[in-house]
C-alpha cells in the first residue's frame, strides 16, 4: 500500500507476553532496516488472556478457541488493522477456521516456517513446542505439501518439554539445568531420527535455545514470522 493508504499490522498477542514484545520490536527494527524514509510501521496489538486460551485448548473446545481468536482479529480490524498475525504457534491449531472467517488477511507462522524449510532444502525436521502443538498435526499437514517430514518427540518427552515451557519459560525465566535437559533430549531424537532441522515451535523457546545449541538447522518460528510481516508492510 502507499503511504496515503498504509498497511497496518494487527498482532494477536499475549500468548505469551515475552514473545509479543519481541514481535513488536522485531517488526519495528525490520521495517526501519528496509525502509527508505523516517517513518515507523503502524502496529496494533490485541493482548488476549493466554490462560483462557490454553484452558479452552486443554478442554478440546476448539470452537471456543477459534471464537476467542476471531473476536481478537475483528477487534484489530475495527481498530484499523489491514492484515493480522497470531504471535504464537499453539493457536494455529485453529488457523484454518479463523482464516476462513477473518475480515482481513492473516499471515501464518506455520506457512512462513515451511517456506524457510523449503529454502534450506530440509527433508526431516523435529518439532518441539507446547504439548498442544506437538499433539496436533497442523505443522505436519502444511509441511507434507512440500515433501517435508515432521517428527515429534515420544509422549513422555512431550510432557518434559511442555513442563519446561510452562510456567517458567512463558514468564521469561530460563533455568540452566532445564536448558541442558532440553538440549540433550532433542539431540537424542535428532540422532535417532536423522533430523536435518529442528523447529522451535513455541515463540518462547528462543529464550532458551538457539542455533549455537545444535549442529543442524534451527527454525526460530518467531524470527521467521516477523520478516514475513515486515515484507507485507514494505509492500513486497
Amino acid at each position: 500500500m502507499t503511504q496515503n493508504n498504509p498497511v497496518t499490522i494487527g498482532i494477536v498477542g499475549g500468548i505469551g507476553p515475552e514473545s509479543t514484545v519481541e514481535y513488536y520490536k522485531g517488526i519495528i527494527n525490520g521495517y526501519r532496516s528496509v525502509s527508505n524514509d523516517d517513518n515507523y510501521p503502524r502496529i496494533i496489538i490485541n493482548s488476549i488472556n493466554m490462560t483462557e486460551m490454553l484452558s479452552l485448548i486443554d478442554n478440546k473446545d476448539y470452537s471456543g478457541v477459534a471464537d476467542l481468536l476471531l473476536r481478537s482479529v475483528i477487534s484489530l480490524k475495527n481498530a484499523g488493522a489491514t492484515v493480522a498475525a497470531i504471535a504464537s504457534n499453539t493457536p494455529h491449531v485453529v488457523f484454518d477456521r479463523i482464516q476462513a472467517l477473518s475480515p482481513i488477511p492473516l499471515i501464518s507462522i506455520v506457512e512462513a516456517t515451511c517456506n524457510r524449510a523449503v529454502q534450506l532444502k530440509l527433508k526431516n525436521v523435529l518439532l518441539i513446542g507446547t504439548r498442544f502443538t506437538m499433539q496436533h498435526s497442523f505443522y505436519q499437514d502444511v509441511f507434507a505439501h512440500s515433501g517435508i517430514n515432521v517428527i515429534v518427540p515420544p509422549a513422555k518427552d512431550q510432557e518434559t518439554i511442555h513442563n519446561i515451557i510452562f510456567p517458567e519459560l512463558e514468564e521469561g525465566i530460563v533455568i540452566p539445568e532445564k536448558k541442558a535437559e532440553m538440549i540433550a533430549l532433542c539431540n537424542q531424537i535428532i540422532e535417532n531420527e536423522s533430523c536435518d532441522g529442528i523447529i522451535l515451535g513455541c515463540t518462547e523457546l528462543p529464550l532458551m535455545l538457539s542455533s549455537k545449541d545444535f549442529r543442524i538447522a534451527v527454525l526460530d518460528t518467531a524470527q521467521i514470522h516477523i520478516p514475513s510481516l515486515v515484507e507485507r508492510l514494505s509492500g513486497k
